[in-house]
């Protein structure tokens, strides 16, 4: 069976793939998380799944953008490949797509910020060609 990769537009797909999304975000409830992803589609959020013998495999969460710093950009919200499937190509089926949908949409960057912790996310980032390009800093309010 055939590995595709599409975009979650209802909410059965969006709940098939906060199995995996849960595992990026595990302080987040399903039904909250499901609640959250609606209402940040509304705002052109773009939740992206890849899918292998019926089963998703990875899934990416994402929205485009334009500032001074990068022009116009994809961000990475989330990407993450469940816990069982990770070394098997899928987070590179879905990351690869993800630039070409950059690049479709003439953005000159695809960038995303990464927990500091997360030693293995930053070998896959730095094995696909990206840049540690800034510290991100945040307040809590």
């Amino acid at each position: 069976m055939p590995t595709t990769i599409d975009l979650a537009s209802n909410e059965t797909v969006i709940k098939r793939c906060c199995a995996v999304l849960r595992q990026l975000r595990p302080h987040l409830e399903e039904d909250a998380m499901m609640r959250q992803i609606v209402r940040q589609q509304i705002a052109g959020y773009l939740l992206a799944y890849c899918e292998s013998e019926k089963v998703i495999r990875s899934v990416a969460g994402y929205r485009y953008g334009e500032n001074l710093a990068y022009g116009k950009y994809m961000y990475l919200d989330d990407l993450v490949t469940n816990r069982d499937d990770r070394s098997k190509g899928f987070g590179k089926l879905l990351f690869d797509w993800l630039v070409v949908a950059a690049k479709e949409q003439g953005c000159e960057v695809l960038t995303l910020d990464s927990g500091v912790q997360r030693f293995g996310a930053h070998r896959f980032y730095l094995t696909n060609r990206m840049d540690i390009v800034s510290h991100h800093f945040c307040l809590r309010l």
